[in-house]
């Protein structure tokens, strides 16, 4: 292999120890937040909430590190497609994600790189379906209305949980803009015999805590299982949103 690879999978590396650094910095902070503003109520409320968040989103960034690593590690052979992909969830990642909310736009960009660097798992004739209904005139196309890496746990998920070696296996993911409500659809079959750790990541309850912080009764997620078939369903009401974070508007 060029030397090049080992030297940009050390960076990588490096990287991750960086971020993971911050995750226990931020946890030990969360700690001592929680402490201080155990004595508080009210209004304080919504600073234990911003902690919450912080710290799942910390939770959340070095495990697409690792998993991105390992897959790029495992398919050396497609270092060059990986590692430019790579770079747009990289640069989503350490420039978009530090804020807290992002347009729909900027989070299907990264949908479609983090779709990419996945796909290096699967073979060049297994049934995989990406489809995005999305009307770029859409005054909410534009409007930092969506937490970054929103998608991002359903994506790993479907390609963690999915049977990758049967005939009927696919996987399909579907993001939708209808009118005011943000649709992010995502199924797969289902392994019987899975090869992953269930634990890991950061979980439905941490997930769904974390869009009840976001969200409120404006946003739903919903899983089913049909016929060996897991679907799972995220629906965002952007107006609901919008007079959340911008009652005026």
């Amino acid at each position: 292999m060029d030397p090049i690879y080992y030297i940009l999978i050390i960076v990588l590396v490096l990287v991750f120890a960086g971020v993971l650094f911050r995750l226990r910095k931020s946890e030990r902070q969360l700690k001592q937040g929680y402490k201080l503003l155990k004595k508080e109520n009210g209004e304080l409320l919504n600073q234990i909430h911003a902690l919450e968040l912080e710290n799942s989103k910390f939770r959340l960034n070095p495990h697409l590190f690792k998993n991105t690593l390992n897959s790029i590690q495992g398919y050396a052979y497609r270092t060059h497609q990986a590692m430019e992909k790579l770079g747009g969830v990289l640069d989503y990642i350490l420039y978009e994600s530090n804020v807290q909310y992002i347009a729909i736009k900027d989070e299907l960009e990264f949908v479609r790189n983090f779709i990419e660097l996945n796909k290096i798992k699967l073979g060049p004739l297994f049934d995989f379906r990406f489809r995005i209904s999305v009307n770029e005139g859409n005054p909410f196309y534009d409007e930092p209305l969506v937490s970054p890496l929103i998608t991002a746990y359903f994506i790993e998920n479907a390609f963690k949980h999915a049977e990758l070696t049967s005939k009927d296996a696919f996987i399909s993911i579907l993001f939708e803009l209808n009118d005011d409500e943000f649709i992010f659809t995502v199924s797969n079959k289902i392994n019987k015999m899975p090869h992953f750790n269930p634990n890991s990541g950061i979980g439905k309850e941490n997930m769904k805590k974390r869009l009840e912080i976001l969200y409120g009764k404006a946003c739903s997620v919903d899983y089913s299982v049909l016929e060996e078939v897991h679907i799972a369903r995220l629906q965002i009401n952007l107006r609901d949103v919008k007079n959340k974070v911008h009652p005026a508007g």
